[in-house]
């Protein structure tokens, strides 16, 4: 496996060994143990480590010579043997007839090492170190513990450890599998004249992120009979005693087994089954690796699974655990059933998926399901348990899993009302990963093919494909679905449907400029979601009253959706629900929760395979960050979105990003550049998303009145206030009467706005846009020959923006002081409570012993503004390290 391929999606990884070898070479010395499973490629990382300007001294674990002490030290430092002391030549067997039996002169070896590293900087690699003698392993872990001083840097490489570990306590970097985007990337490496879409699926499905795995994967999607991974896998496996190899066969047969049940299976060999690397135990579930599950599937035999098919049959409760017991019974002997009895058992199965879903609990359903379908008789009813169980995946994140499932379903499908619920799961899943085009087009497809059948999901599907073209900001195909859905309308809709079509029908209207048209609809759809407990009637209530500005309702029914889709198993509504709770968070200027709501969106999303929604809150963060004045994170933030905006044409992003662009070009005092990118936004050049690009014209104004065009933004500002007025939302009130004060300059009636801003702001609840007006208008005043009354406002927005550590604000605000006279005092808080959203996340990360690099990786903030917050958190809360600011935190 070529280490530069492999190690395309090991950017951070291979910079952590790099600096840990810069800090050896300057003198400071290093250590550092990376641990992964078999494939990780810890191997090739240790072997891509930067060795210019070192001694390079090498030593591998090797099964056949763990038991020969020392032999590691042996292979270690052969190659300076002739300035080993006579002491440790004979220890590590490197002297003439010396019998290198035990050892114990860990010092020795120190010393050596400290002083080859005293002429030149040594570099230490023990690759697959868990496999070293006890001696060697000891011997370099004392010598790993005592670098510091020294240009001297130890690396291990290993497979995770379990009881006593004598590398316990050094700095570990732990290879976890590689994240979808990089695990594509290395399969398009692998495979450069491209592979079906399906193959890939599959074959991303099947590594689950195992370098080593899609490496032999890419090919064919099998792994090769002469697989080194299958090989090792097995091998594993055949050296574990009977015992441990009927615990291990419970979980390949059973993908939601739990402690409890291995215990009843009074099986007493986990600690031997875990400590082989093989059943990974979290909690209380038991588990394997896809791969692992995979592997041990194709290489026992039938028989012993049926075994352990009979050990859970036996233990399962079938009260409890009915849908597992079912299939293990009908697994145990599955070879002697009639067609009579596989379909009644695959009908039991059936309905005890049914049981499971009403109750939430769809990773049970699924599974319950698939078995069903592996006993169904007739190519439909196999179908419907197969369709079933990928909208199951669905609801709980697992769009990967799903699609493949639908692939398998799909050479049984036969009839318009499979085709359509099979359409309908597809574009659910095409939602979050794909174009938004394409899950226009599978939703589309599906309403129609759903209406006579499951009336409610075809309605359910317009809705979506109208969230679509939202993504995609495609306004037209918007328009259409919204009119293909009125057309469906009866007069006497029950509550649910009845909230999707107004809100079809409010957002349309809301797109089209109609904001008094709207308001009747968004008012019901609002009441209604209200009323219903379902999280989607709760996520679409939430949007309705962001667009009325009701931010706070929309807040609360974002919350309850979010609540709603943890609580009933549909879990992969949380990062769009997250989406419309962050964005209603920071219209009232409560940045704290909004940043909250985004960071874990963007973490539930990745988890869920949703790469649509992560880009949805990196812009929403980018955003934010603009309106702070902090440009280097926005542009940061903007910057890890662009190629999924780019590449799937999602609109709504793209708006947002061209928003927050514009604010940066603001804060750098560039409202040329900030008017341009706006005007290409109101003239509706490419896929422009119509409801943000209404939420620009606030600053659109204060561009055009910097630049002298005032006359330019009268047209885009009356779309903005027949918006703000219709809805009567104080928040957007407010930022229309500032931007009726800006563009009145010198004019009296420039005072009644800002007054009446001033006032709205306070209303509302929203401190920051308040600080800004205040600005403005402690800015105007002072033109106007009036000190004293800018003093007071200017004063008012200073408090406000160090609150939200505003710099660049806070910035304006004492120059605007100065030129009217002030004396400006700075009081420097000392207390926690006082520090701002961002840096009270990353003062709590820094007390957990995260590095500025990984810090800035949560956070999506670059390394030097990581830099620049701690040097911020340090004067606030007046400590001067790290350690002092863990021991106040703790």
């Amino acid at each position: 496996m070529a280490a530069e391929v492999v190690l395309r999606g090991r950017e951070q990884e291979r910079a952590a060994v790099q600096e840990a070898l810069a800090a050896a070479h300057a003198g400071d010395g290093s250590a550092l143990a990376i641990t992964g499973g078999p494939g990780s490629g810890k191997s090739s990382l240790l072997r891509s480590a930067p060795t210019a300007g070192f001694r390079v001294l090498i030593t591998q674990g090797v099964p056949t010579e763990s038991a020969h002490e020392p032999a590691g030290l042996h292979r270690l430092l052969h190659p300076v043997a002739d300035r080993l002391p006579q002491s440790l030549r004979k220890a590590t067997g490197l002297a003439a007839g010396s019998p290198g039996a035990t050892f114990a002169l860990h010092t020795e070896v120190h010393r050596l090492l400290c002083e080859l590293a005293a002429e030149q900087p040594v570099l230490v690699l023990a690759d697959d170190a868990g496999l070293l003698d006890r001696p060697s392993l000891e011997a370099l872990a004392f010598v790993a513990r005592r670098v510091t001083g020294h240009q001297l840097a130890v690396l291990f490489a290993l497979e995770p450890q379990r009881g006593e570990n004598p590398l316990t306590g050094l700095p570990t970097l732990a290879l976890g599998p590689l994240d979808d985007p990089a695990a594509m990337e290395l399969l398009s490496d692998l495979t450069p004249l491209g592979l079906p879409e399906d193959l890939a699926e599959d074959i991303l499905h099947l590594a689950g992120g195992n370098p080593l795995a899609l490496t032999e994967l890419a090919s064919t999607g099998r792994l090769p009979h002469d697989s080194a991974l299958r090989a090792r896998l097995r091998d594993r496996f055949r050296a574990l005693s009977p015992d441990a190899q009927l615990l291990v066969l419970l979980a390949v047969v059973d993908e939601d087994l739990e402690l409890d049940t291995v215990v009843r299976s009074e099986l007493d060999a986990l600690d031997e089954a875990r400590d082989s690397g093989l059943l990974v135990v979290e909690g209380d579930r038991v588990g394997l690796a896809q791969l692992t599950r995979f592997v041990l599937r194709t290489e026992v035999p039938l028989s012993e699974q049926r075994r352990a098919h009979a050990v859970l049959a036996n233990v399962l409760d079938p009260e409890q655990h009915t849908a597992r017991w079912l299939w293990h019974r009908a697994a145990m002997s599955r070879t002697a059933l009639s067609r009579a009895e596989a379909g009644n058992q695959a009908d039991e199965l059936g309905a005890a998926a049914a049981r499971s879903r009403r109750t939430g609990n769809y990773s049970v359903a699924s599974a319950a399901s698939q078995r069903a379908a592996t006993l169904a008789v007739s190519p439909q009813a196999k179908a419907a348990h197969l369709i079933a169980a990928a909208a199951d995946q669905w609801s709980t994140g697992r769009p990967r899993t799903s699609r493949a499932i639908l692939r398998e379903a799909a050479v049984h499908v036969r009839g318009r009302e499979l085709h359509g619920l099979a359409d309908f799961v597809r574009g659910g899943v095409e939602l979050g990963d794909s174009a938004p085009g394409t899950a226009v087009r599978s939703l589309l497809k599906a309403s129609g093919e759903l209406l006579d059948s499951h009336r409610t999901l075809a309605v359910t599907a317009l809705v979506f494909a109208a969230e679509a073209a939202s993504i995609a900001g495609d306004q037209a195909e918007h328009a259409s679905t919204a009119a293909r859905a009125a057309a469906l309308r009866r007069a006497d809709e029950p509550p649910v449907t009845a909230l999707m079509f107004d809100h079809l029908e409010g957002m349309a209207a809301t797109f089209a400029g109609h904001h008094r048209e709207a308001r009747a609809a968004l008012d019901r759809a609002v009441r209604l979601a209200g009323e219903l407990p379902d999280p989607r009637s709760k996520i679409w209530g939430s949007q309705a009253a962001y667009v009325l500005g009701r931010a706070g309702r929309s807040l609360e029914l974002a919350t309850q959706a979010v609540a709603g889709a943890r609580d009933t198993g549909m879990t992969s509504l949380v990062p769009w629900a997250l989406v419309y709770k962050s964005l209603a968070a920071l219209l009232l200027d409560q940045h704290s929760i909004s940043l909250d709501c985004s960071l874990e969106g963007v973490r539930e999303a990745t988890s869920m395979g949703q790469p649509n929604t992560v880009v949805d809150h990196l812009t929403i963060l980018a955003l934010m960050a603009a309106l702070q004045g902090d440009k280097t994170t926005a542009v940061h933030r903007l910057h890890l979105a662009a190629a999924d905006v780019t590449r799937r044409g999602l609109g709504r992003p793209s708006t947002f990003g061209s928003w927050t662009l514009a604010c940066v070009d603001l804060v750098d005092n560039r409202p040329a550049d900030a008017l341009n990118r706006l005007r290409l936004l109101a003239v509706d050049t490419g896929r422009v998303h119509p409801g943000i690009k209404v939420m620009t014209a606030p600053h659109y104004v204060e561009a055009a009145v910097a630049c002298g065009r005032q006359a330019a933004a009268t047209k885009v500002l009356k779309q903005f206030e027949g918006w703000a007025t219709s809805t009567g939302c104080p928040a957007r009130l407010a930022l229309s009467h500032r931007s009726q004060a800006l563009l009145a300059g010198a004019d009296p009636t420039a005072d009644e706005h800002f007054r009446e801003a001033i006032r709205l702001h306070r209303v509302s609840g929203t401190p920051m846009e308040l600080a800004k007006t205040e600005l403005f208008y402690g800015h105007r005043l002072r033109l106007d020959r009036q000190p004293k009354a800018a003093r007071q406002h200017l004063r008012d927005a200073l408090q406000i923006f160090q609150q939200y550590d505003a710099g660049h604000f806070v910035g304006l605000v004492r120059a605007e002081l100065r030129a009217s006279g002030d004396t400006i005092t700075r009081p420097r808080p000392t207390h926690a409570a006082q520090l701002t959203p961002q840096q009270s996340q990353i003062a709590e990360l820094v007390a957990g012993g995260a590095t500025n690099r990984e810090i800035a990786a949560q956070l999506f903030i670059s390394h030097r503004t990581v830099e620049h917050h701690l040097r911020n958190i340090f004067t606030r809360l007046d400590v001067r390290s790290r350690v002092e600011l863990t021991r106040l935190l703790g």
